[in-house]
């Protein structure tokens, strides 16, 4: 595809734990503000992770070459970035730091798939250093995941500075965030990417109204898990798209990103908004089907079969004659 793309995020390893109950059970609705859990796992999987990570590897499924922006620490050089660029992945954008460790997720998930998590930020820090466009200066879209702070308003400004379309993702870090902070990273965005919590945790904390988001943004795309996704154009009525059916759901950690993926490969393909909808949320079905973030198989006919399955067979034609999938 000649559509370049620049995704800048978080590069990290996944400690993954599955919690045998429910964590509600353990929760005392008076005494949250002294909550003191220990919760016995049943397992631990070590992944790969990171959400620009996971967007790179996603998109690289998809037949398309990303160049993946972020900070890692020299573990990464052992086996992470081998990985990355045996799946298609242009990791030369990469910032190796001489003495932080490379960002770690630690996540515990329950049987109802709810999430305790913690982020240890590591060598993330230094992706403030990076000059985007020192890297390349032709991207047709830059997506600005989630990063450390510092860098991820740096390269929104020099995004917006020098007039490159680009994606707002800020999603983990809308938690931390101030209503300010929030209204840079999103100002000016081609698209705005969140799900329906974060959505709302947008408009609480900027003070703009959902009407207001729309009229700084082009394209809010928000995500409803099962209940599939809501594109809302700068132009046009909303396009809803349903999720994929028959999802056996095994471990949540990494579906956006896939989803993200998916949506800026139909994007890059001309395929419209419904189109690439759609392809997100296929996508998203097979990371959610998997434990790791990176370890499902995107086969070509298997893809395009669930693909048609959902969403029919001119839909189906359409994306078989756009993306190169393996």
């Amino acid at each position: 595809m000649g559509v370049h793309l620049a995704i800048t995020g978080s590069i990290a390893t996944d400690h993954l734990m599955t919690f045998p109950g429910k964590f509600v059970d353990s929760l005392v609705p008076d005494q949250l503000d002294k909550i003191s859990l220990s919760f016995l796992v049943d397992d631990l999987d070590v992944r790969r992770g990171g959400c620009g990570a996971n967007i790179s590897f996603a998109l690289a499924k998809l037949g398309h070459r990303a160049l993946l922006v972020g900070a890692v620490g020299r573990d990464f050089e052992t086996e992470y970035r081998g990985w990355l660029d045996d799946a298609g992945v242009d990791t030369s954008g990469i910032l190796v730091s001489e003495t932080l460790h490379t960002a770690r997720f630690v996540c515990t998930t329950d049987t109802e798939l709810a999430q305790f998590a913690t982020f240890y930020a590591g060598a993330m820090s230094e992706s403030r250093d990076i000059d985007l466009f020192a890297l390349g200066s032709d991207f047709d879209l830059v997506l600005i995941g989630p990063d450390d702070p510092d860098g991820m308003l740096r390269h929104t400004r020099a995004c917006r500075e020098r007039g490159v379309p680009f994606a707002a993702d800020p999603s983990q870090q809308l938690a931390w965030a101030e209503g300010d902070v929030i209204r840079d990273l999103i100002d000016g965005a081609t698209y705005l990417f969140s799900n329906d919590y974060e959505a709302s945790l947008i408009q609480q904390k900027t003070g703009w109204t959902a009407d207001d988001v729309r009229a700084h943004v082009g394209t809010q795309i928000i995500t409803r898990g099962k209940n599939g996704v809501t594109v809302l154009p700068a132009d046009g009525d909303a396009v809803e798209v349903d999720a994929i059916e028959g999802v056996i759901a095994v471990d949540p950690t990494g579906v956006g990103d896939s989803f993200r993926a998916g949506f800026l490969a139909g994007i890059a393909a001309d395929l419209g908004f419904e189109r690439s909808a759609q392809i997100g949320c296929t996508i998203a079905a097979s990371v959610v089907e998997t434990k790791g973030t990176q370890e499902y198989v995107l086969e070509r006919e298997s893809f395009l079969k669930r693909f048609g399955a959902a969403y029919g067979e001119t839909a189906r034609a359409e994306v078989d004659a756009a993306l190169s999938l393996a």
